[in-house]
């Protein structure tokens, strides 16, 4: 699984909690700003950790990625943060090149 694949993934989980409508109006990519560009609410953020634990399981804690954020670093988390984090997971697998 390459880092492009794992932004495929994370790209395709945000279209879903955004709704495609939203999302078509939008080129998600590593520099898309959760605040910012998508606009996500807390209730979006626990969405998206649940996808990610359905689809990485206990090998990406997105929960425990985002406690060692402070406020201002959650509101400036970026779609590559999330990439890069869970890559970073697999880095240390050896699962996951790129």
């Amino acid at each position: 699984m390459t880092v492009d694949q794992v932004l495929a993934e994370v790209r395709g989980m945000l279209i879903e909690i955004i709704g495609v409508e939203y999302a078509l109006s939008l080129d998600i990519g590593m520099d898309t700003s959760f605040d910012a560009d998508l606009e996500l609410e807390s209730i979006e953020f626990v969405r998206l950790a649940t996808m990610l634990k359905d689809r990485y399981g206990d090998r990406v804690d997105f929960v425990g990625f985002l406690a060692t954020k402070e406020r201002d670093e959650i509101i400036g988390l970026t779609t590559g943060d999330v990439v890069t984090y869970i890559a970073s997971c697999f880095t240390l697998s050896g699962a996951i090149d790129g």
